[in-house]
């Protein structure tokens, strides 16, 4: 039985945001796994409010989550709004916040699973590399009014997840190691089925006949459990880019989720104006990840599909410049300058690895910086 899959109508360009944050004590800076005795409370204290605060895969996480925003400031608005709350109860717990695509310490034999059955099904099946999901995320979600603008969005779109994903790298260590990736978690999230670059579809029904395929294999339940960089978002009416780390603070939160928003609707405008979107083969898009994950924003990435190579900072410096007009008219021009300043003054990455080569690579004192950070943004003073 063919399956089919509805895609909600979703206003043009409106903006949703997921941000996954760490839990950490705050003397030790390593993960504690308090979500379950803050979530009740913070769950029915967020229900008439546009945000949302949930738990996630690890005990050591919570997310929060935005309303369908009419513009990036209004979905920022939701997650600040979620912080506050969530500091109300995190501060006089003696819980500190952070976030980043990994814990520059932490052991996934030290972590707990949150108690759900879908936690435990995918733990059960992935084994190794799912209790080594120590990763932490952003998901950007963009309304798209017209199901089939959204297969030709996604396959030009595949282009630029390098850059976002070279703008948003967090995790050069893991488990007490320096990787010498930007960001390691791009490499170990797809690792679990269903996840990785998407499949080059070109249109709604052969994504109803990929769903079809996988849920009759028994891959998959449902749509949701797709779990691609960048994918649609059914439910929503969106598409839904899942390659970045987390960021350390909000306003680069902001940025990313502008430079998405901002993408999305030149696409769609290329699109209403009669022409075809670009593409490239899937084996670039494959090389491309891994030189963002490897080198971050000094990542030579191909641009084209005639193979040409640019440097990353470069290319998004002139994407930002070319692209600044539709910032405007979608009142996010603030936010998006903001991706010149995290290319001016680094990203995530690069901040955390200066914090280690001046404390002789103590990964506490990294911890301790990132905490900083996702309180007062980047070059915040040491208390």
């Amino acid at each position: 039985m063919h399956v089919t899959q509805e895609f909600t109508d979703s206003p043009r360009s409106t903006v949703g945001l997921e941000w996954e944050i760490m839990l950490a004590d705050p003397e030790t800076g390593d993960l504690v796994g308090r979500a379950p005795e803050l979530l009740a409370a913070l769950e029915d204290e967020s229900a008439p409010e546009r945000h949302t605060v949930t738990g996630e895969l690890l005990t050591n996480t919570i997310e929060v989550t935005s309303g369908i925003g009419e513009s990036v400031a209004h979905a920022i608005g939701d997650i600040g709004n979620a912080i506050t709350a969530v500091r109300a109860a995190t501060d006089p717990a003696g819980i500190e916040l952070l976030s980043a695509g990994s814990h520059p310490f932490a052991q996934w034999f030290d972590q707990r699973v949150t108690d759900k059955t879908r936690y435990h099904d995918l733990i059960e099946r992935t084994q190794w590399w799912g209790r080594n999901m120590m990763i932490w995320g952003i998901h950007v979600h963009i309304g798209v009014e017209d199901r089939d603008k959204v297969f030709p969005i996604i396959n030009a779109l595949t282009a630029y997840l390098p850059h976002l994903q070279s703008l948003s790298a967090s995790s050069p260590f893991w488990a007490g190691e320096r990787t010498g990736y930007a960001s390691n978690r791009a490499l170990v999230f797809q690792q679990l089925p269903t996840a990785g670059l998407p499949w080059a579809l070109h249109s709604w029904e052969e994504f109803e006949g990929y769903l079809d395929d996988m849920v009759r294999t028994g891959v998959m339940a449902d749509a949701t459990e797709v779990r691609w960089d960048i994918r649609p978002a059914p439910r929503w009416g969106t598409i839904e880019v899942r390659a970045c780390d987390g960021l350390s603070t909000l306003a680069e939160l902001a940025s990313v989720a502008a430079l998405v928003q901002v993408l999305v609707e030149h696409l769609s405008r290329m699109l209403d104006a009669g022409e075809t979107l670009p593409t490239m083969p899937s084996w670039f898009h494959r090389e491309n990840k891994w030189r963002a994950a490897r080198y971050g924003l000094d990542a030579r990435l191909i641009v084209d599909g005639a193979g040409t190579q640019r440097q990353v900072r470069e290319h998004l410096a002139e994407t930002v410049s070319a692209l600044a007009p539709i910032a405007v008219d979608l009142g996010c021009e603030a936010e998006f300058a903001g991706v010149s300043t995290i290319l001016e003054g680094g990203a995530s990455y690069e901040r955390q690895l200066a914090v280690a080569d001046s404390t002789d690579s103590d990964l506490g004192e990294v911890v301790q910086h990132l905490i900083r950070e996702f309180r007062s943004g980047p070059g915040a003073p040491v208390i």
